[in-house]
């Protein structure tokens, strides 16, 4: 490779590396906004999370077929990273393929199998793209993911087709190259039957390019080398503005999921303190010792925790949650993947705000009502069912609980039935219509 391109080159990974780390900045900084909360307890069970959940993708199973299907992507996004940093290292030395000299035969087994997986993503994402826009599973044809959404996962799907097509035509060419005795594609492989590699995919197409000279075929594999790998560096700058961030953020929302059973609901010590005091008036301090909370419950993002705004960027937006949702099954208007989508939506509007002024300055809106609306809160019935089908840990419920809280308490804004119930249980410590003196007479 000569100077000038590995220059080009060193630019253009300086440049990308530059414009990721700013958005991902932008991101951590979004998710800072949420209040504390610790999740740093128990570290082995974290770890385990980790590894059964965000690297063996073990909540993916209950869907065998796509499970595969998806887990055939990852292991490629996640293996041939390795091929990956060998193409960055020639491009920065100017070498090629850098690592063949130095593993030996072990190279020709590692080429091959990176090429099986890329054949493996090839063939996954293009069954994806089906999926999604020929067969239309409903899951993911759903109101919410009409749009950019939509839009946003057939970009990904296609851009991994056409990155392992470069990868696999870029191996083919250069395996022509190497059966032709080119110089700079042949010394690398020395040892190796008929002086080149063995590469197990690509071996068996090298008749299709058998009728092009070595300029041409030189001029093709250059092409698909440069082109793989700026591909892969609009990709990385892509992710944080798509759903495919999940890439990424599985793995620490994995580890800091909550640990807490399924079903438990967390407690307001402000509000427990209150009753309290209403209880036994003697334990009240004769001045206010704190102050009252800023808001009870949440009605904007900055009124949640960093682990719910966590969950909203790592939502994969596959729409589990909203398949095993029985409000949703039933026609209610309430969908836990919208809950995600509209808290990261919001957020990032928030966000930008933030950095624009440098500090929040009202603009008019808020997560409840501008983007949640109360018909969706209402519905939901608190079942869980949503929180058991998330593959990567993520608690639609914990937002949906402290909306509530903030309708409820701040808004007085509860279906009559619940006044009613509240009352009961303000005057006769129940929530039935009857007082304690009388609430045996059903017996008679």
């Amino acid at each position: 490779m000569h100077i000038a391109q590995q220059i080009l080159f060193i630019l253009v990974s300086i440049a990308a590396v530059i414009l990721f780390s700013k958005k991902t900045g932008a991101i951590r900084s979004n998710i800072l906004l949420g209040k504390d909360e610790d999740l740093s307890d128990n570290k082995n069970q974290r770890w385990k999370n980790m590894v059964l959940l965000a690297l063996g993708q073990k909540k993916m199973f209950k869907k065998p077929l796509p499970a595969l299907l998806h887990f055939a992507v990852y292991a490629g996004f996640i293996i041939i990273n390795i091929e990956v940093l060998e193409i960055f290292l020639d491009g920065i030395f100017g070498t090629h393929r850098v690592f063949a000299p130095v593993l030996g035969g072990l190279y020709n087994y590692l080429i091959g199998f990176f090429e099986v997986l890329g054949a493996l993503v090839l063939i996954a994402c293009l069954i994806f793209l089906i999926r999604r826009n020929i067969v239309k599973v409903p899951r993911l044809r759903m109101p919410e993911l009409k749009g950019w959404p939509m839009e946003d996962a057939n970009i990904i799907l296609f851009t991994e087709v056409v990155l392992m097509s470069l990868f696999l035509t870029m191996n083919t060419a250069d395996l022509c190259l190497q059966m032709h005795g080119a110089e700079h594609y042949t010394h690398p492989f020395t040892g190796f039957a008929g002086g080149h590699a063995d590469f197990w995919v690509t071996g068996h197409f090298t008749g299709l390019l058998s009728g092009m000279s070595d300029g041409a075929l030189m001029g093709l594999e250059r092409t698909c080398w440069w082109l793989h790998i700026i591909g892969i560096f609009a990709f990385l700058n892509y992710l944080p503005y798509s759903k495919h961030m999940h890439i990424l953020l599985a793995f620490p929302n994995a580890y800091y999921s909550r640990l807490t059973p399924n079903g438990a609901v967390k407690n307001m010590p402000e509000i427990q303190q209150e009753v309290l005091y209403m209880m036994e008036p003697d334990k009240a301090p004769a001045a206010p010792g704190t102050e009252a909370p800023h808001r009870f419950g949440a009605k904007d993002v900055m009124d949640l925790s960093w682990k719910n705004l966590l969950d909203a960027y790592s939502c994969t937006e596959c729409g589990r949650c909203t398949a095993a949702c029985p409000a949703n099954q039933t026609g209610k208007k309430l969908s836990p993947r919208k809950i995600m989508m509209d808290t990261r939506d919001r957020l990032e509007e928030v966000g930008k705000n933030v950095r624009l002024n440098k500090s929040f300055q009202d603009d008019g809106k808020s997560l409840l009502h501008s983007y949640i609306s109360v018909e969706e809160l209402r519905a939901c019935t608190t079942c869980q069912a949503c929180v058991e089908a998330c593959p990567v840990m993520i608690d639609p419920l914990s937002i949906i609980v402290q909306l509530r809280r903030n309708l409820v308490m701040e808004e007085s804004n509860a279906p009559q039935e619940w006044n009613m119930m509240f009352g009961n249980i303000e005057n006769n410590m129940a929530p039935w219509k009857f007082s304690p003196d009388d609430r045996d007479a059903w017996t008679a």
